[in-house]
């Protein structure tokens, strides 16, 4: 597998279509209605979270993020927090309180030469450091030399991380999908949400019923835990040209919340030096910080720009 190819197409993040309801536990809480109706919107009102990972991974990622939450249309971003560069960006997190940060769970290290380790003791987390003492560069690889209880202890480790550097962690997400792919890593997700009471990445509705799984979001929200109406995944498929393709996203929002998701970074020469999609990164962060045509576009189609925030607070109220 080429595992650049694949991280950077299809965005970090694989869904899980083989748990079984008896994953979850019952309680009073559901998510039947519109997120965006609990958050107190109107029924045709379309709300859109642009979240940007694989924040910390390096300075042109953290240089493309904060210029976009402040400059732009970026309302939320995803820290690495093993990643050289996370001390910088979650200390501005720190400083900057109103910015909606959460964690990009971390359990892999993809990169040819650019390279990190977990943030746990290697004696709590032998199976996660590969010959070199790195986090092993394909999820696969992951699955065959570590488990689930071990990505527990190392995504446990990265939340406290980024709550010990002062960052108020708004949700959380898995970088490649490692959390995702297989049913107990996925347990291990969703017992972390709860854990520290944050809201996750999930895939919309449409994609579980395709992948026999439609009552998986359901289930979880019985469980109090909030999540968007649509997450943009499958149409990650047609993704060729940047602009045009974030144009027909946005003309075809529904009324609802959707997350949407960039790998927003600064081009230089450590990015290029990096990965071989340093031109498309750069891209997304301008179509999503200064390009005045996509801005139009999300003020003449309606849509409402919101962070995590609103559904950690939801969350957190709901579950009290």
């Amino acid at each position: 597998m080429n595992t650049t190819q694949s991280v950077e197409i299809r965005g970090r993040f694989s869904i899980v279509f083989l748990l079984v309801s008896s994953l979850f536990l019952t309680s009073a809480f559901g998510q039947s209605k519109l997120l965006s109706l609990r958050l107190g919107y109107k029924p045709t009102d379309k709300l859109l979270i642009v979240n940007c990972d694989d924040v910390g991974m390096c300075n042109a990622a953290n240089m493309a993020v904060i210029d976009g939450m402040e400059n732009g249309m970026i309302t939320s971003g995803t820290i690495m927090t093993p990643c050289p560069w996370s001390g910088a960006i979650m200390d501005y997190a720190r400083n900057h309180p109103e910015k909606d940060f959460g964690v990009h769970l971390t359990h892999t290290a993809e990169w040819s030469f650019y390279r990190w380790g977990p943030v746990s003791p290697k004696e709590q987390v032998k199976g996660l450091y590969d010959p070199d003492g790195f986090l092993w560069r394909s999820v696969e690889e992951v699955y065959a030399h570590s488990n689930p209880a071990e990505a527990l202890i190392e995504g446990r480790a990265q939340i406290k991380k980024a709550l010990a550097c002062g960052v108020p962690v708004t949700h959380i997400d898995s970088h490649m999908g490692t959390m995702q792919y297989a049913p107990e890593y996925f347990k291990a997700y969703v017992q972390l949400a709860l854990e520290f009471n944050l809201p996750l990445r999930m895939p919309s509705q449409s994609t579980m019923e395709k992948f026999k799984q439609p009552a998986l979001r359901e289930e979880l929200s019985k469980q109090g835990v909030v999540f968007t109406d649509y997450f943009v995944y499958e149409e990650l498929d047609n993704y060729k040209e940047v602009k045009p393709f974030w144009i027909n996203i946005i003309k075809n929002l529904k009324p609802g919340v959707t997350e949407i998701f960039i790998h927003a970074s600064k081009l230089s020469d450590e990015l290029k030096a990096i990965t071989g999609t340093a031109e498309k990164r750069a891209q997304e962060a301008t179509c999503f910080t200064s390009d005045k045509g996509i801005r139009k576009l999300i003020k003449d189609e309606g849509v409402i720009l919101i962070g995590y925030r609103p559904l950690l607070e939801l969350q957190r109220k709901n579950r009290k």
